[in-house]
């Protein structure tokens, strides 16, 4: 998943001036790596690989080239003149950083919360009135209390029904491994349940409460010798854990006929009727749904083929379902809970015609809120949302009588160029939603849908720097097929575009994951008041303009977001914003693996690389736990062609000795359980072994981080600093620290 959140905090406080050259510290030669030659055969092709001996984190010897490795970086970057100053100011901007809300829940009336008050290690989990009384928030769980060390994480929590207990999902040092915690609300007293392996990084995990609080289901990964040890990650299923009970007597509920891969979501009616599971086909998009009667009666709803990839209660009563068969935009149904079969499932919301020469005519549903008497539907278009309103006209549904018809009312009031992050319904029609722009910080609104008004609540947050004199434009490069690829650039008014300019261009295009509009703060005021322009690519590969923009990037498709990113570059190059002396790119994750295809496919093109927890070896990814749930989205090297489609961008098969490569630095986390970090210890020893240019290849692994999440303040800080320090260094950027 995409890890952005070392960029969008760290660039914040510093000043800028540019300089003719970098500060040129000298560089140690990097360890010795012997070859290791292993030569295996797909599809007819024998491919060699010489460091396969690095994929062993259990040899004494990968770990001792790993320390090796992480003394010459930090021997690099520790030499950087202007390194303590950046650590400095990031530390004084988070301590005077204003708090922050996410993941609301209503319940009950209340409204729990994750609150990030900073400078806590971690998010700690409150419950609110409400959104207009941040001082009645209380404390429910603080992770930053319960470990020294902060290195304790709250992955996701579920409040029970009348809010009298929260379940919350615990995992330390970034592993994202799992166990259940259970705390009274109004004393945040722990019970003494403790469910494990709730969680995990492959199939991710969720909770839902039965009516009465007796206990809940839970997603369970395999325990003991249940399976095979390779399988130890797989076959999540559902159990039921009643409160006051050992956890081994738990009762197993759905999920042996579940794929391998399965990644299920749970969800539960407000009435606690109902039961829904939600089943995800690994990570390439495609659904099944069951649902469970009170008397204990299991109904599978709809199938992966099917393509419906939501299903929500509605208040009618009756189920919602976003489809995407024949409407790759989107089209929303109506299902009566009285008779549950897909086939009598009526649209109530078609999708977008898909013509016109306005990016809304092309708005793809990404998701909606079912609220009494209305239904919210949040639409991207491109990159930036809108919130379509819609209103229940039906004079009496409780008592029978034809469905309910749905009537426009209009839509939630939005910045321009902005994106929503939740839209949460609190009763009555009414929602709160989160909005962000690129250029002012995020808030909390509340809509009244009896007056049709949105006012902004206490639950906002502020930032030291102004963005009066910048704007966004928001444009189009063109790809190598001709499709345009939105680009949202940052300037300052009246930039002068002479190919001088520092740059940042960064991108994600996978999963179906869309790259929105988020305040980049700091980031932005630092480059724009020193000539600098940041830029944020809408690639193939994510949901920007539906299923379609989806498909197009993935699987035997997936170049099509290399060319896009290219094509940006290239655009912002043609167009005098930068030239490729000045330009730099980032990207995590399944951007990692975007950024390693674009410095091996155009290392002429880009002057620095941060690729963070990248996937690098595309024939050994599915080998991995997590590689496993991503063949639905990247392709097996087991088919023909998605083997020759992955050999043909795979970024480590494509290091090309004596090519002059950019400087890289490659930062990683040992907890890592989505991307192994032998995927950056194979391709750091292949570029350093490739490379004929001075530029370094550096690699950064934390033995206190994961994939990002839960990631620690303290190490978030330590690692922004590594990587502004590096941005700064190799682009020519002199820090000059505020009086």
């Amino acid at each position: 998943m995409k890890i952005t959140r070392p960029l969008r905090t760290c660039l914040a406080l510093c000043l800028l001036t540019l300089a003719a050259f970098g500060q040129n510290p000298s560089i140690l030669k990097p360890p010795d790596t012997p070859k290791h030659p292993v030569t295996d055969e797909y599809q007819g092709v024998s491919v060699t690989d010489d460091y396969r001996w690095l994929e062993n984190w259990d040899d004494p010897a990968v770990k001792q080239w790993s320390a090796a490795q992480n003394a010459r970086t930090r021997d690099y970057l520790d030499h950087l003149p202007s390194r303590p100053a950046i650590q400095d100011r990031l530390k004084q901007l988070i301590t005077t950083g204003s708090a922050s809300y996410f993941y609301l829940t209503f319940r009950a009336g209340m409204l729990f919360a994750m609150k990030y008050q900073p400078p806590q290690q971690q998010p700690m989990l409150v419950v609110l009135r409400s959104a207009d009384d941040p001082a009645s928030a209380k404390v429910i769980f603080d992770p930053n209390a319960a470990s020294a060390k902060g290195s304790l994480a709250v992955d996701f929590y579920v409040p029970s029904f009348g809010g009298k207990y929260v379940a919350a999902a615990l995992s330390e040092n970034g592993s994202e491994d799992s166990s259940a915690h259970i705390f009274e609300v109004a004393t945040g007293k722990e019970l003494s349940d403790v469910v494990p392996r709730v969680n995990f990084a492959t199939g991710g995990g969720s909770i839902a409460w039965k009516a009465d609080n007796s206990g809940f289901y839970y997603t369970r990964y395999p325990q003991g010798t249940e399976r095979a040890p390779e399988d130890a990650n797989f076959y999540q299923q559902v159990y039921f854990h009643k409160l006051g009970t050992d956890p081994k007597q738990d009762a197993y509920v759905i999920g042996k006929d579940f794929p391998r891969i399965a990644e299920i979501q749970l969800h539960t009616s407000d009435d606690g009727r109902w039961l829904l599971v939600a089943v995800a086909n690994g990570d390439g998009g495609q659904f099944a749904h069951y649902l469970m009667d009170s008397a204990g009666k299991w109904t599978q709803l709809t199938h992966f083929e099917d393509g419906i990839v939501s299903v929500k209660f509605g208040v009618d009563p009756a189920l919602y379902l976003l489809s995407r068969k024949d409407a790759p935009r989107g089209q929303i149904l109506r299902l009566p809970l009285a008779q549950i079969d897909l086939a009598q499932a009526k649209v109530v919301v078609p999708q977008s015609s898909g013509s016109g020469s306005n990016e809304s005519d092309r708005a793809s549903i990404e998701n909606f809120v079912p609220a009494w008497n209305h239904l919210y539907v949040i639409d991207i278009m491109g990159g930036p949302s809108r919130v379509r309103i819609f209103e229940a006209n039906a004079p009496d549904r409780t008592r029978g009588g034809p469905p309910p018809t749905l009537e426009t009312k209009g839509e939630l009031p939005l910045p321009a160029i902005s994106a929503i992050g939740q839209v949460l319904s609190i009763g009555g029609g009414d929602v709160l939603f989160y909005t962000s722009t690129f250029l002012d910080p995020p808030a909390w609104y509340h809509y009244d849908a009896a007056s049709g008004k949105a006012t902004c609540t206490a639950l906002f947050e502020t930032s030291p720097v102004k963005f009066d004199d910048a704007e966004v434009v928001r444009d189009f490069a063109t790809s190598k097929d001709g499709t345009r690829i939105p680009v949202n650039i940052i300037r300052r008014k009246g930039t002068k575009l002479d190919g001088s300019n520092p740059t940042l261009l960064s991108g994600y295009g996978g999963y179906g994951i869309s790259e929105k509009p988020y305040f980049v703060g700091s980031l932005a005021r630092v480059w724009l008041d020193y000539g600098g322009i940041f830029v944020e690519a809408n690639l193939r590969g994510g949901a920007e303009y539906g299923e379609e923009w989806h498909k197009a990037g993935a699987l035997t498709h997936k170049q099509n977001v290399f060319d896009d990113f290219l094509a940006s570059a290239q655009y912002l190059i043609d167009q005098k914003y930068t030239s490729a002396a000045h330009l730099a790119i980032l990207g995590g994750s399944n951007g990692g693996l975007l950024m390693g295809a674009a410095f091996t496919q155009r290392p002429d093109l880009f002057r620095a690389v941060v690729s963070y927890v990248g996937i690098y070896d595309m024939l050994r990814v599915e080998l991995d736990p997590n590689g496993a749930f991503n063949v639905t989205e990247f392709g097996t090297v087991k088919d023909p062609d998605q083997f020759k489609a992955l050999y043909a961008y795979s970024p480590y098969h494509h290091v090309k000795d004596g090519t002059a490569y950019p400087a890289i630095l490659m930062p990683t986390g040992e907890n890592d359980h989505r991307v192994n970090p032998m995927q950056s210890r194979k391709m750091t020893a292949r570029l350093q072994a490739a490379s004929s240019s001075d530029h370094p290849a550096l690699l950064r692994t934390s033995s206190s981080a994961g994939h990002g999440f839960g990631t620690t303040l303290d190490e978030a800080i330590e690692q922004d600093a590594d990587v502004l320090s590096f941005l700064f260094d190799q682009l020519g950027v002199k820090f000059v620290p505020r009086e």
